[in-house]
């Protein structure tokens, strides 16, 4: 594990653009953190690492996804109004968390069996008022790669 400290929003969007040129298709980061802690702060940052433009970038808290096109597709997911897991398969998730994009999901907890197998997680946490902890955990070889 890796923990970061971000002193402000403008450190955390830049901690995301700074990982976003490490990222393959393919790859899943997983989210989890409280309200306000600075998750959709990071997937900007993310987002403009990808040449996203940043005009378009926003939480698809109404909506559970928005694709975003850049260097690589950027599938942004937010699940904190998912009432049922089974909205993720009527969307047919899989194929974009698989597939030849980068995979950002928002408070991935929710995604409960239907985890997947390796990811990224990427736990933000308040440390004071503009202050965060960043704690990057490598689940699977190709993350653990990613972090080294």
């Amino acid at each position: 594990m890796i923990t970061f400290i971000s002193n402000s929003p403008e450190t955390t969007a830049k901690f995301g653009e700074r990982l976003a040129k490490k990222l393959k298709p393919g790859d899943i980061l997983c989210l989890t953190g409280d309200l306000g802690t600075g998750k959709t702060t990071f997937v900007k940052g993310l987002a403009k690492g990808l040449k996203v433009d940043q005009a378009k970038v926003s939480s698809p808290t109404f909506v559970v996804m928005n694709c975003y096109d850049g260097k690589l597709p950027l599938y942004h997911f937010d699940l904190y109004r998912l009432e049922d897991i089974k909205e993720m398969g009527a969307i047919g998730y899989d194929e974009f968390l698989y597939g030849e994009g980068i995979a950002v999901i928002e408070w991935a907890e929710r995604l409960k069996e239907l985890m997947p197998k390796e990811y990224l997680q990427i736990q933000l946490e308040h440390q004071g008022p503009n202050e965060r902890v960043i704690k990057l955990n490598a689940i699977g070889k190709r993350y653990e790669t990613l972090i080294n």
